[in-house]
């Protein structure tokens, strides 16, 4: 998987994007059809915003959040984004173990 680190205002460091990978390792193992995603840091006065967006087949998440410290926003956007992958895999295997009858 592609992951791209943005930082605006602020600096990307390692520990933030060793917290981005562990997590996007958690998504990847409820999708497995991601391809790619981004994650943007924006550091305002006092607060500090994650963007995350995760591209994956037919379908893109993206979740932000904004807290007092970055690893916080960090985290509560990737649970976001987590809770997001695994309702479009259920809708994904709803639709699929019950297809819609064949009108008669």
């Amino acid at each position: 998987m592609i992951m791209e680190y943005t930082g605006r205002h602020t600096i990307v460091t390692p520990k933030l994007k060793a917290l981005a990978e562990a997590a996007m390792a958690r998504i990847a193992l409820v999708t497995n059809r991601c391809t790619s995603a981004h994650v943007i840091f924006t550091e305002d006065k006092y607060r500090k915003i994650a963007e995350v967006s995760v591209q994956c087949r037919g379908e893109k998440l993206v979740a932000t959040s904004e807290s007092a410290e970055m690893e916080t926003a960090l985290r509560d956007a990737m649970q976001k984004v987590e809770l997001q992958a695994i309702r479009s895999k259920e809708r994904y295997t709803t639709v699929r173990d019950h297809p819609r009858p064949l009108p008669v």
